[in-house]
């Protein structure tokens, strides 16, 4: 393990497909909110948990879940739905990547129905050390159109991110100056 004080090679870049995971499974009567759908948080833990197995793949090490950028609820999940939830690394910064995930549901007794687009999320993660310290991640070597249209689509979603978080810093003004905690 290298001292602090000394320099590491940066990690050699990735294909994106490298760390491309589907994670699956069938909805049960456990999974229901009082509407008898799905309950949306049963969605959004599985998006975390494909997003998170798709960054620790790609940075070769732990990374967390640093925030949830965008998530679309588009039709209801019903007991008894396939479930599907694919992601990939869309953007890779020094420490930080983006995340992808989509959400395809399919009925568990016919496979000639067409599965549906069901939710869409956009996550951040930052890669850790042992110490819980932000670690270089690899870059990514993009294989296809699709790849560079992600890409693209993740750096507009990061600098927004970053112009969002600079204008609530700059509207609190002498609260943020002075390090107050964030109140909601």
């Amino acid at each position: 393990m290298p001292n602090a004080s000394e320099k590491t090679e940066p990690p050699e870049p990735k294909p994106i497909s490298s760390a491309r995971t589907t994670l699956s499974r069938i909805m049960t009567a456990l999974d229901v909110n009082l509407l008898g759908t799905v309950h949306g948080g049963v969605i959004m833990k599985l998006v975390d948990d494909v997003a998170g197995a798709v960054a620790n793949r790609h940075s070769g090490g732990p990374a967390v879940t640093a925030s949830m950028d965008d998530m679309q609820f588009l039709v209801p999940v019903r007991v008894g739905d396939l479930v599907h939830a694919s992601a990939q690394v869309n953007w890779a910064g020094r420490t930080s990547m983006e995340v992808g995930v989509r959400v395809v549901a399919e009925r568990w007794d016919d496979s000639t129905v067409p599965g549906a687009h069901v939710a869409s999320a956009y996550l951040v993660f930052v890669a850790v050390d042992d110490a819980g310290s932000p670690r270089e991640v690899p870059a990514l070597v993009l294989e296809t159109e699709g790849d560079a249209r992600r890409f693209r689509e993740a750096e507009i979603r990061r600098a927004h991110r970053l112009a969002r978080r600079e204008a609530i810093l700059a509207s609190r003004g002498s609260d943020a100056a002075e390090g107050a905690a964030p109140t909601g």
